[in-house]
C-alpha cells in the first residue's frame, strides 16, 4: 500500500476574508464572504492519519486530581467591559477508565442517538415546563424520581466553577441548548454520583431561596408553582424533555464564581431528587438563549457576549469557554446572522444555504434547510451533540458527492451511525475533498479534515462524521465545531466563527 509524506506541521484554522490559499501541509478551516464568491475555493486538503491514530492511542486520561485545578483562566475589566475565561474539558477527560477508542466512541454515538432524540422532541413541540420544588427542604415532599437530562447524552463539555459562599467547586455540564443553571443540592433523597461533595445550601451564606411573590419566580419560565405554608412558600422550577427525563426542585438566588470573580444573586435551580449514569458533573450550566440562561442573566456584565473554542478530540490542551464582549474578536471573524424562533428561544438558529465538497456547492434545495414562519425545520448550533445530523434528503446527496471524490480510498464496514467508513490503516496522510458550510447571505465555512474525516478506533478505521435525520432539524454537532472559535453576540444577532484556534 503506497503511504504519502509525512505531514509534519500542526493543524490549524486559518479564516480569511479574501482568496483562500491552502498550505502545502496544513488541514485548514477557512471561511469566506461574499466577497470571494467570484473565486475558487481550496478542494483538497492533507488528512494526517498517522499522527490522528498515535493521538488517538496516546490519549491517556487526565486525572481528575489534576483537572481540580483547571477552573478560570482569566478574569478582568478593561475599556471594553468585564470578561471571563474558563477552561472546557471533554468529559473523556473525566472517565476514569480507559475503554480504549472503540468503545468511546461507541458510547459517545449512543449518548448522541440520545441527545438528538430529545432535541427533535423538545423542538417538536412534545416537551413540557416542569419545576424544582422548594421549602425548607424536605425530600418526602418531592414527586416521582428526577432522571437528570445529562443522563440522556447532554454532557459533552464541562467547566468548573464555585458555588455558593464560600465557593464549592463544581463541574459543570455546558449546554449551548438549555437555559437552566442547576446543581445536585443537600438534602438529596437520591442523586447520581459526582466528582464533588454534593452542594450544601445550608453552608452558603449567599443561598437565598426565591419566594412565590418575587418577579424571579413569576417571570421564570421554568417556574411551575410554590411550595410550603405561610410565609415559607418557595418557588419550584422543573424542566422536563421529550424522552420524560426531567429536573426539578428549589428555584433559588445563589453566587457563582469564576476564579476571584463573583457573580451575585444568580437565578440557580438547586435538585434535591438526580439520577443519572454519568461522568461527574454537580449539574448543568445553561448558555441557551432564554431568559433564565446564565448568558442572560449576566446581561451588561457580559453584554450578552460569549464565545467557545471546543478542544479537539485527544488533544491534551483544553479548550475555553469565555464571557463578555471582550471575548468577541475584534477582526478577521467571520459573523453570520443569528435567527431567532419565538417557539424555542433557547436554541441558537443560523440560516444555512448549502453545504461543498470539493470545493463545489452541492446540489441541494435550500428550503430544506430553512427555518419556517411556524418555527419548524432551520439549523441549530449545538455544543451538546457530538455529530452534525442534516434532512435525510440532503445527507444523501452530500455523502454520495464525497463517495464520488474519494474512490480512491479503501472502503470500511459502517460503523454505528456511520454509514461512509474508511480503511486507512498504513497510510500517513491522505489527500481528501474539502468539505464546506455555505451560510446564507454569502460567508462559506471550510472545516478541517479532521472534523469530517474522525477516527473510531485505534487501527486506522475512519468514518465521514455526518448523520442522515428524518427530523426537518438540522444540528451542527460538537465534532464539526471543534478547533474554531465560535462567537455570539446576541445583542447584534450574529455568530461568528475564528480566528483564533484551540
Amino acid at each position: 500500500m503506497m503511504t504519502a509524506a509525512i505531514l509534519t506541521t500542526m493543524v490549524e484554522v486559518a479564516i480569511l476574508i479574501c482568496l483562500l490559499q491552502l498550505a502545502t501541509a496544513t488541514a485548514t478551516a477557512t471561511a469566506t464572504t461574499a466577497a470571494a464568491s467570484s473565486l475558487s475555493y481550496p478542494s483538497h486538503q492533507i488528512l494526517a492519519v498517522q499522527e490522528i491514530i498515535d493521538t488517538t492511542k496516546s490519549a491517556a486520561q487526565v486525572p481528575q486530581t489534576q483537572l481540580l485545578d483547571h477552573e478560570t483562566i482569566e478574569s478582568g475589566e478593561s475599556h471594553g467591559g468585564k470578561r471571563w475565561k474558563l477552561n472546557l474539558v471533554h468529559r473523556d477527560k473525566l472517565s476514569e477508565n480507559d475503554d480504549g477508542h472503540r468503545r468511546r466512541t461507541e458510547a459517545r454515538l449512543k449518548r448522541d442517538v440520545k441527545r438528538v432524540a430529545i432535541l427533535n422532541s423538545r423542538i417538536g413541540g412534545n416537551h413540557t415546563k416542569g419545576g424544582v420544588e422548594g421549602g425548607r427542604f424536605e425530600v418526602e415532599d418531592f414527586g416521582s424520581e428526577v432522571i437528570s437530562g445529562m443522563r440522556q447524552g447532554s454532557g459533552e463539555y464541562f467547566v468548573r466553577i464555585g458555588v455558593g459562599s464560600p465557593p464549592r467547586s463544581q463541574y459543570m455540564v455546558v449546554d449551548s441548548g438549555s437555559d437552566v443553571v442547576w446543581v445536585q443540592c443537600l438534602p438529596c433523597k437520591q442523586c447520581y454520583q459526582q466528582s464533588d461533595p454534593l452542594f450544601d445550601p445550608a453552608s452558603s451564606a449567599s443561598f437565598v431561596a426565591v419566594s412565590c411573590a418575587s418577579p424571579v419566580c413569576q417571570h421564570a419560565e421554568t417556574a411551575v408553582g410554590c411550595h410550603g405554608h405561610g410565609g415559607g412558600r418557595w418557588c419550584k422550577y422543573e424542566v422536563s424533555y421529550g424522552d420524560g427525563s426531567y429536573t426539578k426542585g428549589t428555584l433559588a438566588l445563589e453566587t457563582l464564581s469564576f476564579g476571584n470573580t463573583f457573580i451575585r444573586n444568580v437565578a440557580i435551580g438547586c435538585g434535591h431528587r438526580n439520577q443519572g449514569l454519568f461522568v461527574g458533573a454537580a449539574g448543568l450550566l445553561g448558555i441557551g438563549g432564554g431568559s433564565m440562561s446564565l448568558v442572560s442573566q449576566l446581561g451588561g456584565e457580559a453584554g450578552g457576549a460569549f464565545s467557545y473554542c471546543l478542544v479537539s478530540r485527544g488533544a491534551g490542551s483544553l479548550g475555553s469557554l469565555e464571557f463578555g464582549r471582550e471575548s468577541l474578536p475584534t477582526d478577521s471573524a467571520v459573523w453570520v446572522p443569528l435567527l431567532r424562533n419565538p417557539r424555542f428561544p433557547s436554541f441558537y438558529y443560523v440560516g444555512l444555504s448549502g453545504l461543498g465538497v470539493g470545493g463545489v456547492q452541492v446540489t441541494i434545495p435550500e428550503p430544506i434547510f430553512k427555518l419556517s414562519d411556524m418555527g419548524h425545520g432551520g439549523v441549530v448550533m449545538d455544543t451538546g451533540t457530538a455529530v452534525t445530523r442534516l434532512p435525510t434528503v440532503a445527507y444523501a446527496a452530500f455523502r454520495d458527492t464525497f463517495i464520488v471524490q474519494t474512490t480512491n480510498l479503501p472502503r470500511a464496514p459502517p460503523v454505528s451511525i456511520f454509514d461512509t467508513c474508511y480503511d486507512l490503516n498504513g497510510f500517513v496522510t491522505v489527500r481528501v475533498p474539502t468539505v464546506s458550510f455555505y451560510f446564507s447571505g454569502g460567508p462559506v465555512l471550510t472545516l478541517p479534515a479532521s472534523n469530517f474525516l474522525i477516527p473510531v478506533d485505534d487501527m486506522g478505521t475512519f468514518c465521514f462524521a455526518f448523520a442522515p435525520t428524518s427530523s426537518g432539524l438540522s444540528i451542527i454537532g460538537n465534532i464539526q465545531q471543534e478547533g474554531i472559535q465560535i462567537s455570539f453576540d446576541s445583542t447584534n444577532g450574529l455568530m461568528g466563527f475564528g480566528p483564533n484556534v484551540c
